[in-house]
Order: structure tokens, then sequence, then C-alpha cells
């Protein structure tokens, strides 16, 4: 559905083998009031790691009329979550699926515009999505919306749909406080933005507006056409009856092999790290497993949860990006601990001071109890932080701090007390992925050097701050 075995050669290829552009031509014959209908009734969600409803995501950037402003479209591929891989290998294998995707979107919600966001650093992924638009656009299959590929920097929340509209814009990936279906795409209006200032000279801009843009992921937006094609009851066909459909699953860690694979919602967890992952390389169970940094880790004990949206979340955690990082039992999670709050620390923009200084101050208690120097008092300092971290935020990520660190506190207290008592693990690297070769993932060696104003020290920082009480 989503993702062939090689690349797609060709846009004659696409057209031939996978019944390409018939989604699109589908779309143009039943409108946009029927598209919404059908994209609601497939019960597709987002795939970029909250899982909303893209039917009613979609519904709510159509609504409101002319008197709101226009409408634009991006495709988020600007993937970086620790762990996933998934978003790059399908721009890679299928940027076609992906522009039909976008395109089919742009004309349902009569877009103004439409841009597919990425990084800079995915050179194969670029060139495969230019080379992909300029086959469609030849042959008419992007017509009546432009589309534009736009590159950004390789920060994390690069990531974050409202920083990802600051990047198109020109700017910098700082979240903004509105979302994108209230305050979106080059929006000129002060009362509803947020840079435009009082010496802009409004007769040269368009008319103000909110402008709400549909910000989604490239994989949302990759099943659109099948479901276009078959149909949404069609695609209610696979998966489970909250999580409907199929997704692309990434597995790293301690597992025999990484890769990437295409499964239905709904495979348990455990099945998802024997089928991609091999299992694990010493053959237990996963001591736990991370469904990326944004969620609370999931136990051993709990590794035949299925993977859907409401089965994870009941089971405490959440299904996330569904890049799963599979740690066994040579793992504290002392380490585990650090290297999240370290990476969400040097990631967070430093616009909300509670998230800056509540995600360094935890990475470095996390630190004194790492080197062994650590008591009691830095677990509850832990704690007390971790209370506050979320004050004020823009985006999610203090948030993220919260659950991932809290849910290690909670289940593996036996490898803090180790900790404080002198023992423990080695630091763990971040699982930021930058490819997958012959199953082995390769992981981004500067993030290890990222220094917290988004700059890189000249070698690897053990330390990035010290807490205020010694």
């Amino acid at each position: 559905m989503l993702l062939p075995d090689a690349p797609i050669a060709s846009l004659d290829a696409y057209l031939s083998e996978r019944d390409g552009g018939g989604g699109l031509e589908q779309s143009r014959s039943l409108g946009p009031a029927r598209v919404l209908d059908e994209i609601d009734r497939s019960g597709l969600r987002g795939r970029g790691g909250a899982g909303f409803p893209a039917g009613r995501k979609w519904a709510s950037i159509a609504a409101g009329g002319p008197e709101v402003g226009q409408r634009y479209v991006v495709a988020n591929g600007a993937e970086g979550e620790p762990g996933s891989y998934k978003d790059r290998l399908l721009m890679e294998r299928n940027p076609y699926q992906v522009l039909e995707g976008l395109q089919i979107a742009a004309e349902t919600l009569r877009a103004e515009a439409a841009f597919v966001a990425l990084k800079a650093s995915f050179v194969t992924q670029l060139d495969a999505l230019r080379r992909a638009a300029r086959e469609m656009i030849d042959a008419g299959l992007l017509r009546s919306v432009p589309i534009t590929i736009v590159t950004g920097p390789d920060e994390y929340l690069f990531g974050e749909e409202k920083a990802l509209l600051e990047v198109v814009e020109g700017e910098d990936p700082l979240p903004r406080m509105l979302p994108p279906y209230l305050y979106g795409l080059f929006t000129t209006d002060p009362q509803m933005g947020w840079s435009a200032g009082s010496e802009v000279d409004t007769e040269l801009l368009p008319e103000p507006g909110s402008n709400p843009t549909l910000a989604t992921n490239v994989e949302t937006l990759a099943n659109v056409p099948a479901i276009l094609r078959h149909g949404g009851q069609w695609y209610r066909g696979f998966g489970t009856e909250e999580s409907p459909g199929v997704a692309l699953y990434t597995v790293v860690g301690d597992t025999q092999r990484a890769g990437v694979a295409e499964l239905e919602l709904g495979t348990p967890l455990g099945e998802v790290i024997d089928r991609i992952g091999g299992g694990m390389r010493d053959g237990a169970p996963p001591k736990m497993v991370l469904p990326g940094v944004a969620n609370p880790v999931v136990p051993g004990e709990l590794v035949d949860t299925p993977t859907a949206y409401e089965t994870m979340e009941a089971a405490g955690s959440g299904l996330g990006a569904c890049g799963f990082i599979a740690y066994d039992h040579t793992r504290d999670a002392v380490s585990v601990a650090r290297m999240v709050s370290r990476f969400l620390y040097v990631e967070s923009c430093g616009q909300c001071p509670a998230c800056k200084f509540g995600t360094g101050e935890v990475t470095a208690y996390l630190d004194r109890i790492a080197a062994g120097k650590g008591d009691e008092r830095d677990v509850e300092t832990i704690g007390a932080r971790l209370r506050t971290v979320t004050d004020a935020n823009r985006c999610f990520l203090g948030e993220q701090e919260r659950r991932v660190i809290s849910s290690l506190l909670r289940l593996f207290p036996e490898d803090f007390v180790a900790r404080l008592e002198g023992s423990g693990g080695a630091p763990l690297p971040v699982p930021k992925i930058v490819d997958i070769v012959d199953g082995v993932a390769h992981y981004d060696p500067d993030q290890a050097r990222k220094r917290p104003d988004w700059t890189l020290a000249d070698a690897p920082l053990e330390r990035v701050t010290e807490p205020l009480r010694a």
C-alpha cells in the first residue's frame, strides 16, 4: 500500500505498477465535500505521532469560509524523532504517492499553495521528491495548486507543526503560540499573528486573515490515494476499530537488526520487534521499549500490547510515530533517562523558560546520579522539576520530558537505587537515525556535541550543565 521493496524508478512505473494517479482522479470526480466524507469514513489518523483523526483535521481547515483567509497545506517530512526512519524511507522509495496525496489535500481544501518540508540533510529523499515532482508536473498530474519543496535545519523542533510553518516562511524552527488551523502560513493580521509588526505596509500584503493551514505528516498523505481508490470502508478492513489501516514501523536498539516495515495497526509490540528486528540479541524479551521520546516507556512485561492508539494508551504509553527503541536487560533506566533528557534539553528552543530550565536541571541531576555522586534528594528534585517543566509551554517538548522520565522513575526504581549506591550502566547514544544499511542503524554522531543553544562543540559533551544545588 505504502512502501515498495525498492524505490519506484519513474512516474511510468508508479502509474502502471501501483495504480498511481487513481486516487487523484477519483478525488476530482467526487469533489471536495465527498472527499472529506471519505477520509472521515476511513478513520485515518495522523502518522506524525499524535494520531489525530485526519477527516476532522481536514474539515477544520475547510471550515469558516473565505472570511478567515486563504488555505495552505504543508506535508511534514522533517523526521527527527529518535527511533524513527519511516518517513525518509517512504519519501525515498515512493515520493509519487506522497505528492499525489498532497495534491489531493490541496485541491480538496482549495489551497492557495502546498509545500513539502524536509531537512536539507535528507539529500536522497530531496532528490527523489524533486525528480517525482518534475515528472508529475510535466505529466499534468500536479495542476491547479503549486507545490514547493522547502528545506530546513536539522533541529528536532523543525518537525513540530507550529515551528514547521516558521521554517516554510524562512524563519528558525521556533514554535508559535497558536496551532496552524488558527494561525496559518503568511498571516498578516497583527491581531491573529506572531511576527507581523506595526511597520508592515499592509497595502502590499494580502487581505488579513488567519489562513488556516493543514500541517500533516507525509505518511498520512501517502495513505490518501489508496483510500480514495478503494473507499474508506475498504481501509477499515485493516487494523483495529479505533486505529484503522496500516502504518510504517521502525525498530532499532538491542535487536538482531534494525529496519522499517509496513504492518497493520494492532500488531502486538513483541511481534513487531520479532518481525522487523529479528527479536532481541540475547533471545529474551526486552527490558523496556521506548516509542520514540514522546510517550512513557513500555516495560517488557507489556510487550504483547497491540500497537494501536487505544491499546498503547491503555497500557500507559502511546503509539507515537511507530518508532520503537528496544533495550535489553544490560541497560539501566538511569542511562536511558539521561539520554532522553539531554536530547530534549539541547533541542528545546528556549522560548519557554520552564521547559529549558526544567529539562536542563533534570539532565544535570541525572548526570550526578549516573556519576555515582547523587543522593535521594536529587531524585526528589527531579520529581519537582518534572511537575513544572510544562508551565506556559508553546509545544509538547516539556510534556515529553515529564512523560518519559517519570515513567522510568516509576517503573525501574531499582536502577536508580543502584546508581545511588555507585553501580550502573554505560552512557547511551541518542538513537537519532541517519540511515539504516543492511540491518544496521547509524546514529547521528553530531548529537553528542550539540549544545543547548543548537551550536556544536568540538568534542562530545558529557556534562551539559550543573544543577543549582550542589
